[in-house]
């Protein structure tokens, strides 16, 4: 059985700021046309439907799976696995993300985004390693800032292990 990873961020911690950023996402999108709301496989999955349940203002979501992990990738490569379908231009985009370390992922989708012609592309991470970043990335609307350790849980995981568990947790160094 593997070893139970050790909590760093509560599931009530986690629900409350869910439903603060889902007010604070209300505030600021209350007299505009619904975003697009797009989240990024897989980890990302429990936070946007958390997010989402808890928020009054109208949304379309779709979704944008990415890969940097393949034979062969240079650092900071990034290839797109699943692609959006609901067409960007003049729209007004929230790009929901479990987490944000190196930053190289989501500077090559947000520079995506604005390519194909999105109006406005906000990002919205549950969690923020800065201690990792090596890319400059602007977080629009973040959930906690964390140190810099490998973190499972809450639809991060460990060899897809981990996802579901309730709470943001990690492992001792020997365990991951």
């Amino acid at each position: 059985m593997p070893p139970s990873p050790r909590v760093l961020v509560s599931s009530e911690a986690l629900e409350q700021r869910v439903a603060e950023l889902a007010a604070e996402l209300d505030r600021d999108y209350r007299d505009r046309e619904p975003p697009l709301c797009i989240g990024l496989l897989k980890g990302s999955v429990f936070f946007l439907v958390d997010l989402l349940k808890r928020m009054e203002t109208e949304v379309e979501i779709d979704f944008l799976q990415t890969s940097s992990y393949r034979a062969g990738t240079a650092p900071g490569e990034v290839w797109i696995r699943k692609d959006v379908e609901i067409p960007l231009r003049g729209r007004d985009i929230l790009l929901i993300e479990d987490i944000v370390d190196t930053g190289h992922t989501l500077r090559t989708v947000l520079d995506l985004l604005a390519h194909r012609g999105a109006r406005q592309v906000k990002l919205c991470a549950l969690l923020d390693k800065a201690a990792a970043r090596e890319v400059q990335v602007p977080i629009d609307y973040c959930g906690f800032t964390i140190e810099n350790r490998f973190v499972v849980g809450y639809g991060l995981d460990h060899d897809e292990r981990y996802r579901n568990l309730p709470y943001i947790g990690f492992l001792e160094e020997d365990e991951a």
